[in-house]
């Protein structure tokens, strides 16, 4: 066996191991980043890299379980987390996560997990790409126009209607500052569930957007609570997939020891970018993503490889780059008032 190639006991498969440890780095820093834990690219790229469908997914649940919890302490630090908001919304992504994963069980005994799970990232992809994108023209549009708020201009702004649905229990939340039904983040975070069942992706792919979109929270309010509810999702995905047997252990200790650096830079990184900067670099992240997996399906694996671990490691370079130019700028600052 060469020495890049790792056995893998449970999947039965020889694995890439050094593309483990990539994908590993750039989950932590891109989810720390973004705050979706990165998982909505772990299950194509372990898919892309050789595991069977099924692996790919109850591994990456187990990945991001421990990776969102490094990214999650951090972002408490900085105040970013509202716990009141994630705990309500656990009710609804432990429901939708166990439906998730039967459908997932389900397809596999009748041997079509493989090429609907693609399409259907493939497809929800393309819809979280397209309202970033049209979020970011609104905004700039209304900002030509003069029209900026209390947060400055705005794109898609759903939430304010759906804030007028006033079902009781309505809960304030005193760390995102707005006011709604419990049940809005309960159905948001029931849909988001059952994504992070079927898909891996520990419901952050929509979730982020969601509670931007749906819920109102403001960008860094919503990407370090969301990695709270991925954590909590990822917990319980790993049970309910190593229950069933579908997860490989050594790939994901394998791939946390690079999350545990990169989750720290892309962390650090969100306190030096504005709010639709983060939005369009996602925005790039999820169209490199759906390409590789369309390659993929259609079995062109080498270019789907190379566009997966190179978009990711692209990507990971921006970060860097906005947490070590925002650093120093800080630095500067402080020593010229001082």
């Amino acid at each position: 066996m060469d020495w890049y190639m790792m056995y893998m006991p449970i999947a039965g498969i020889e694995i890439f191991w050094p593309g483990l440890v990539l994908i590993g780095f750039a989950v932590g820093c891109i989810g720390g980043f973004f705050g979706m834990g990165g998982a909505w690219m772990v299950t194509p790229g372990l898919n892309i890299l050789g595991f069977p469908m099924a692996f790919a997914i109850g591994t990456d649940i187990a990945h991001i379980a421990g990776k969102s919890m490094i990214s999650t302490f951090r972002h408490s630090k900085f105040g970013n987390v509202d716990y009141k908001l994630g705990l309500i919304m656990i009710v609804g992504t432990v429901v939708g996560i166990e439906c998730g994963a039967q459908v997932v069980m389900w397809l596999e005994r009748i041997g079509e997990v493989g090429p609907v799970v693609r399409w259907v990232y493939i497809g929800l992809l393309a819809l979280i790409a397209l309202m970033v994108f049209y979020d970011y023209y609104k905004a700039t549009q209304k900002k030509k126009a003069g029209d900026v708020g209390e947060h400055g201009a705005e794109g898609i702004t759903w939430y304010k209607t759906l804030h007028r649905i006033n079902i009781p229990p309505v809960v304030h939340f005193k760390v995102a500052g707005i006011t709604c039904s419990a049940w809005l983040p309960i159905g948001v975070s029931f849909l988001t569930g059952v994504l992070a069942g079927f898909l891996g992706i520990g419901g952050g792919l929509i979730r982020m957007p969601a509670l931007v979109y749906l819920i109102g929270c403001p960008t860094h309010i919503a990407v370090g609570t969301d990695l709270f509810e991925v954590m909590i999702s990822g917990l319980y995905g790993t049970f309910t997939y190593g229950a069933k047997g579908r997860i490989e252990i050594w790939a994901v200790f394998v791939m946390l020891a690079g999350a545990a650096i990169g989750a720290q830079i892309g962390t650090v990184a969100t306190k030096y970018a504005k709010g639709y900067g983060i939005r369009i670099a996602f925005g790039l992240a999820v169209l490199a993503c759906m390409v590789s997996i369309i390659l993929k399906q259609f079995k062109i694996d080498m270019p789907a490889t190379v566009l997966i671990l190179g978009a990711v490691g692209a990507i990971c370079i921006y970060i860097c780059m906005i947490m070590f130019s925002g650093a120093a700028k800080e630095l500067r600052e402080k020593k010229s008032a001082a």
